[in-house]
């Protein structure tokens, strides 16, 4: 029976190898990391990775309620780990939240209630806990045998901490000259804002947290973004010192928005995963309208497919690129991550209604469901009059500001009813043709001026 036992184990072991090779050579090629540090150490973490498995944690704040698409490439590499029989954790900042990492910011976050953070936690917990769900259902055949993601919440070990013994035992393996040297500190006290105490404590609680979960899990690597090798320092600085282990950090690339803006709720450039901050649509979208020159980087960040299949489809996009085939393929794999393939279903569905000019599509929607796709459209509530006309309707639902603008664009042929072009000014409004089957109606002036009409 040991034996058995014994094999059953080195059989366990020699896949995980076999995977876990499979996967820093995937690092490697897709350029998954930024930076590693202690980077003379790049040796030993390919080492790391290919040995039996290691814990690796990332960890998200609560300052919205949502995550957005820059976080989602973390869970991507985090789910990689995970596919690779490593223990993956991720970490819910319930305590320092209520900080907010200073990091890069040229003022100091907004004090956040606690009862705002506690739902922030919670909802960031439903984006994370969807995704994982969504991957294993749709991208990982054999998921029974993945390791379950902990999430855990670092209130836990600071709710009932004593400040004195924090800053004796643990402040005591921090130096000023080191914390002060940060470009991110340095910029801050620089500027006219400055910083608090309280924003300056942050690394130190990051980096105690890190210290936690290597002492109770044994966690030895932290992944982050770009932004984070400051605060990833601080934590390996902590525990080399406190415990003498040596850990690493990575870091990521940075996605920006369109354009290459970085991405910030300030702006209100943000993408999120939450379906009730943007739409499937919106998400979808976003990665429909990726750059030719972007594509084949961001189907290695946000996709399961091989290096192989991937290159097969670039070179089939570039035959066509007006057909935008490598960014549907993308934008379907990152919308069925993030909302399951009914969020797909839906973000085609509206799609459809765009850029399809299909009456079929637009009947199956409700003026919600428009206006989530249609933002700034407005709604327009009208009796149904037998024998109105063209002209009557777009007067009745405001869409030109004088009779001559009506008549002068219509005419032009600037006027769509349900993506279809009308001209005549005295057509008579039709149920099946102008009026869809779910009583709407959607006027367009122009490229993007949309209003619609629900008929009572």
């Amino acid at each position: 029976m040991n034996n058995i036992l014994r094999l059953r184990s080195l059989t366990k072991y020699y896949n995980f190898r076999r995977y876990s090779a499979r996967y820093v050579l995937d690092a490697e090629n897709r350029q998954l990391y930024d930076d590693i540090f202690p980077f003379i150490y790049k040796e030993d973490v390919k080492k790391l990775w290919r040995s039996p498995p290691q814990c690796v944690y990332a960890g998200f704040d609560p300052t919205a309620d949502s995550l957005h698409i820059g976080h989602l490439l973390i869970l991507m590499n985090l789910l990689y780990w995970q596919r690779c029989g490593h223990q993956v954790i991720i970490l819910l900042g319930g305590a320092t939240g209520l900080i907010g990492d200073p990091s890069f910011r040229e003022t100091e976050r907004s004090e956040m209630e606690q009862v705002i953070l506690t739902q922030n936690v919670e909802s960031i917990k439903n984006n994370i806990v969807n995704i994982i769900r969504n991957h294993a259902e749709y991208f990982c055949k054999n998921h029974q045998r993945l390791a379950p993601i902990k999430i855990l919440n670092n209130i836990e070990w600071y709710k009932d901490m004593n400040l004195l013994p924090f800053i004796t035992d643990i402040g005591k393996h921090f130096r000023m000259g080191t914390m002060l040297g940060r470009t991110s500190v340095r910029d801050r006290l620089e500027s006219k804002s400055g910083m608090s105490f309280t924003e300056f404590t942050y690394p130190l609680l990051q980096a105690y947290d890190w210290l936690q979960l290597q002492r109770k899990y044994n966690c030895l690597f932290q992944v982050g973004g770009q932004d984070q090798m400051g605060n990833i320092i601080s934590g390996h600085d902590l525990i080399t010192r406190y415990t003498k282990t040596q850990v690493y950090g990575l870091t990521l690339p940075l996605i920006t928005a369109e354009g290459g803006k970085k991405f910030g709720k300030s702006i209100g450039n943000v993408v999120w995963l939450s379906s009730a901050r943007s739409s499937y649509f919106q998400l979808y979208q976003y990665f429909i309208r990726v750059e030719d020159a972007n594509v084949e980087k961001f189907l290695h960040f946000f996709t399961f497919l091989s290096t192989h299949k991937i290159k097969e489809i670039v070179e089939e996009h570039f035959k066509k690129p007006e057909l935008r085939i490598a960014q549907k393929i993308l934008a379907e794999k990152v919308t069925t991550l993030v909302h399951g393939e009914e969020g797909l279903i839906a973000a085609k569905r509206a799609s459809a209604v765009l850029y399809d000019k299909s009456i079929d599509s637009l009947a199956r929607l409700q003026v919600n469901d428009i206006l989530q796709i249609l933002e700034g459209a407005t709604v327009v509530e009208l009796l149904s009059e037998p024998g109105i006309n063209i002209y009557n309707l777009a007067m009745k639902a405001n869409c030109f500001k004088t009779d001559h603008d009506a008549r002068r664009i219509i005419t032009a042929g600037g006027f769509y009813i349900n993506n279809q072009k009308v001209t005549n000014l005295a057509e008579v409004v039709v149920p099946g043709i102008h009026i869809l089957s779910n009583n709407i109606s959607l006027l367009r002036v122009g490229k993007k001026t949309y209003h619609v009409v629900r008929w009572l």
